[in-house]
């Protein structure tokens, strides 16, 4: 039987198709494996990418906690270095052995009190007057004793003549430099009548003269300076020789004089052995007068023998202005026996008197303690120290740290004392001290570590981090930014935090001020003039209480940063 051509026809055309089917099949399996290879691909990318994503977090982590530990690292660096010693290492408890927070009061304060007058347990007080303070009737009590003029263990009757020795000390102190001060305040009248003599003589040339014949000593060169031959060998002179002088006029003993090296520079001596052609001043005999050596010596040789001076006071006095009378009102241990003052020295004492004057009649005028008799106290006060310390002298401000002394004590004596005891501390901050350069380092330091935010507004706005505004609040203990009650408060916690926590607590008081107003000078984004213009618009509007537990925090924070390291 013969097969159609039809049937061969249709099986070949059916194995074409299965092939062709067989290889779409294929063809499909390679496109879907090399899909599935190209997923597979950019799965592994993308775990690789995580993985490196996750390793650079991690780095990061690790890169900001070892940087912040090397921040932390310095700080404590800081701490040790710059910091370490502004601060007591031993922390005191407020609410330890009792509460601190009611201060010293009359009842507290004579509980302390032995039978003879002696103060038991200092360290105590000093801790209630930290954290409580003192109360007022109380203050004229307890000041000297903070201030070192009475110590804890003084009995009655020591500190009865502790203020015997001050008051004499005193005493001979001020009728020193009140003589002074005539001799000065003569000389000045002199160089003026001087000048107007030479004026009314050129105005008048052809009048008779206003003055009598030309007298040497209103001649504008009457005070000119001690000869160089005098000074290059100031060995060879001889300190004077003072009686002194109690409070009714009497003599007591004699001893050397006192003062401070200053004075003796100045060449304050007894013209004993001195034999110059040129002109000093004399005080003798409660008058003031001046002397040209070699004009005396030929007036000696024309006065008979009883009107020579005797051996021990060799040189002759002419009177000023033919008047033997003196204008000081004083009889100075220097009148009585005898003394030389220097050219260099009247001026230096002129110029701080000047000054002090200045500054005494404009010191707090609207309160109500500072009337005239007030401010003469003082001025005595001002001029007696200044006396002492010539070589300080008077510099702006001085007068702002005696005013709430005298107000509290309302006593010359005991204030000039205290403010002696006071300026032991803060003559370093006055222009020849070197004090306030490091107050303002280590302000740095302190608000750096304390409070880093700040730090950065300071440095980029105009990098006020020097701290100059501070200036005033340092010299003067803050007295001008507070009111009087708030200075009494803020001064006795300052000399009581020496023993507590902190000698240099003046620093944390300044800190907490700027602390105090954080959010307003952040907030205003404040550069160095806005923070001068708003401490300055500030002033006396302060609240202390709050400040102060601010400063005793801020202490207590670097004594945990120490503790800690």
């Amino acid at each position: 039987m013969k097969k159609s051509p039809n049937s061969s026809s249709t099986k070949h055309s059916k194995s074409k198709d299965n092939e062709n089917n067989t290889k779409q099949s294929t063809e499909s399996l390679d496109t879907i494996d090399n899909a599935d290879a190209k997923d597979g691909d950019n799965e592994c990318e993308d775990k690789s990418n995580i993985r490196t994503l996750c390793d650079t977090m991690k780095r990061q982590i690790i890169s900001r906690a070892f940087y912040g530990w090397l921040a932390y690292c310095r700080h404590l660096r800081t701490v040790r270095t710059h910091l370490a010693d502004l601060v007591n290492l031993k922390m005191i408890a407020m609410d330890e052995p009792t509460d601190a927070t009611h201060g010293i009061t009359t009842e507290l304060w004579q509980s302390f009190k032995s039978p003879d007058g002696r103060i038991a347990d200092s360290d105590e007080i000093y801790r209630l007057i930290y954290f409580g303070g003192i109360q007022h009737s109380l203050r004229k009590t307890v000041w000297p004793y903070l201030l070192g003029h009475y110590s804890f263990e003084m009995s009655d009757d020591e500190r009865a003549q502790r203020d015997t020795e001050t008051q004499h000390m005193y005493e001979m102190v001020m009728s020193e430099w009140l003589a002074v001060e005539a001799i000065v305040r003569q000389r000045d009248k002199e160089i003026m009548a001087a000048n107007l003599a030479k004026l009314s003589s050129e105005s008048n040339s052809a009048e008779i003269p206003l003055t009598g014949p030309k007298d040497h000593n209103l001649s504008n060169d009457v005070f000119e300076d001690i000869s160089e031959g005098d000074e290059s060998n100031p060995s060879s002179r001889k300190s004077s020789t003072q009686t002194d002088v109690t409070k009714d006029g009497g003599k007591e003993s004699d001893r050397p004089t006192s003062g401070a090296a200053a004075r003796r520079q100045l060449q304050r001596h007894r013209p004993v052995d001195s034999q110059s052609s040129s002109q000093n001043i004399i005080v003798t005999n409660s008058s003031i007068d001046i002397t040209n050596t070699s004009k005396v010596e030929q007036q000696n040789s024309q006065q008979t023998g009883d009107d020579n001076p005797s051996d021990a006071d060799c040189t002759a006095h002419l009177p000023i202005a033919g008047n033997g009378e003196s204008n000081s009102q004083c009889v100075s241990p220097v009148s009585s026996n005898g003394g030389v003052y220097t050219n260099e020295l009247l001026d230096l004492f002129s110029l701080n008197i000047h000054r002090i004057d200045k500054d005494v009649q404009r010191c707090d005028r609207n309160f109500w303690y500072f009337t005239n008799a007030n401010l003469e106290k003082l001025r005595n006060v001002m001029c007696t120290y200044v006396w002492e310390h010539l070589d300080i002298g008077y510099v702006q401000g001085m007068c702002d740290l005696v005013a709430p002394l005298l107000v509290i004590y309302n006593d010359e004596v005991l204030t000039y004392s205290c403010f002696c005891e006071l300026m032991k501390r803060m003559v370093a901050n006055f222009p020849h001290g070197g004090a306030m350069d490091a107050h303002f380092a280590n302000m740095r330091s302190l608000i750096q570590i304390l409070d880093a935010e700040m730090f950065e507004l300071m440095h980029q706005n105009g990098d006020y981090t020097h701290f100059y505004f501070c200036y005033r609040w340092f010299l003067l203990d803050f007295k001008r930014e507070l009111v009087y009650d708030d200075v009494f408060s803020v001064w006795e916690t300052i000399w009581s935090a020496k023993y507590i926590s902190s000698s240099s607590f003046v620093l944390f008081i300044a800190l907490a001020l700027v602390e105090y107003y954080r959010d307003i000078i952040l907030e205003n984004n404040m550069d160095f003039t806005d923070i001068i213009k708003f401490f300055n618009e500030m002033a006396e509007r302060h609240d202390a209480k709050a400040v102060l537990k601010i400063a005793r925090d801020l202490v207590l924070q670097i004594q945990t940063l120490i503790d800690n390291k």
